[in-house]
């Protein structure tokens, strides 16, 4: 098999018959390195799935959870690559013996990292109107009224979606909590990819400090662990030769460097970070993202992200994100 598989209604049986022809050994260990990607539908987990296949991985969409183990143990016998597996709410009754699973396995010393793609709801009323699809929870989600005037049936129609994206959340709510959260909202697929290939790229065996720049005009990450905003700050969008650049130009760098209250909020977040790594280190999680806000995600912002991330890649780990920039690119 190669690509990425679409293991539906038959795996079971695909999963039985591999076994029967090439029984593994009672002591057969799974893969060393294993990502779980889920979230809520729309949210790109195709996207984020092939740019997986493209780095290396060998890929299997909507494996039924209770599946799991025995597909890791028989890929840990046939090979030696990296498996990344998406599970979303088409298993949702089989949800809530996913995460004992996954403690268990991390235990057993696989390198288990749990992604989950979000969104906001408008992005993904968006996303489901442009292509048409139905949500998978669509026929359990509460019905609308009967329309009752021209435009009703629209109306009856988004609310009918949202509610169907709401109760995914209620059921993957656990699920979230203990995975990396990476928010698609604002992102172009191509984004995605890349972002992805970071995550499963970043080298580190501990804790991955991953610092986002973005703009508040267009909303807060729903990744973010921890917003800071820096709006206060002199803003060098303000002064004429600044404006076209960015925080990662040496003018714009200059001037915030040059400013008092910069310096200050810098070593205090700074500070904070510092004191608190350690107890994120020691609950064994694997990201810590670090949003730092502006008004347009292109000067402020973006100097923090890229200085943040230098003072602490001697000691961590460290990704930096540009939200808006990124999507200029």
């Amino acid at each position: 098999m190669s690509g990425t598989h679409d293991a539906g209604d038959n795996t079971r049986e695909v999963l039985d018959h591999l076994e029967r022809l090439h029984p593994a050994p009672a002591d057969a260990a799974a893969p060393h390195e294993v990502v779980l990607v889920t979230g809520i539908s729309g949210s790109g987990k195709s996207v984020a799935l092939h740019a997986l296949e493209d780095a290396g991985f060998f890929c299997v969409d909507n494996l039924p959870p209770e599946l799991l183990r025995a597909f890791l143990r028989l890929e840990h016998e046939r090979s030696e690559r990296r498996v990344a597996i998406a599970v979303d709410v088409r298993s949702a009754g089989s949800l809530p013996h996913l995460l004992p699973l996954l403690d268990e396995l991390k235990g057993e010393g696989v390198a288990v990292t749990s992604l989950f793609l979000d969104a906001s709801t408008d992005a993904l009323v968006r996303r489901f109107s442009e292509t048409r699809r139905p949500h998978p929870l669509s026929d359990q989600a509460p019905r609308p009224g009967p329309a009752r005037r021209r435009g009703d049936s629209a109306i009856d129609g988004r609310r009918a979606l949202v509610d169907a994206i709401e109760l995914e959340r209620e059921l993957l709510a656990a699920l979230r909590e203990a995975s990396t959260v990476i928010d698609t909202s604002q992102l172009r697929p191509a984004q995605l990819r890349t972002w992805m290939r970071e995550l499963v790229g970043a080298e580190s065996n501990g804790l991955t400090l991953v610092f986002e720049s973005f703009a508040f005009k267009h909303g807060v990450p729903l990744d973010a662990d921890y917003v800071f905003d820096v709006r206060v700050l002199p803003n060098p969008y303000y002064i004429r030769e600044l404006r076209p650049q960015t925080g990662r130009d040496a003018g714009v760098v200059a001037y915030l460097q040059a400013q008092p209250e910069a310096s200050e909020m810098l070593a205090q977040i700074e500070a904070f970070l510092t004191r608190w790594l350690p107890a994120f280190e020691a609950d064994q999680r694997s990201y810590l993202t670090v949003a730092i806000g502006c008004t347009g995600g292109q000067h402020r912002s973006v100097y923090f992200a890229e200085t943040l991330a230098r003072r602490f890649g001697a000691r961590s780990g460290t990704l930096v994100r540009h939200r808006e920039l990124d999507a200029r690119d």
